[in-house]
């Protein structure tokens, strides 16, 4: 799956995460650092189980939680109209 923001989207990293600007409906939408860990993954063209992995060797949760979140971070940045496929 490749993941990409929106032509109008775009992602600005900041000490504590990140904040994608939807220049389309005028709204920001705040990440922490998991989130845009989770998405630079994505966009990398990695797949949603590497982005939990990696999340998992880097932050104190289970593979099980990792995916979770993942799937969770996806759907909502597809309902919100931020990424494509």
């Amino acid at each position: 799956m490749a993941v990409k923001l929106r032509a109008d989207v775009t992602l600005t990293e900041t000490g504590t995460g990140g904040v994608l600007l939807d220049e389309r409906a005028s709204r920001y939408f705040q990440l922490n650092r998991t989130g845009v860990l989770i998405l630079r993954t994505l966009i990398d063209g990695r797949s949603p189980d590497q982005a939990a992995e990696i999340l998992a060797e880097r932050y104190p949760v289970t593979a099980e939680q990792a995916r979770t979140d993942v799937d969770s971070l996806h759907r909502s940045l597809t309902a919100a109209g931020l990424i494509t496929e």
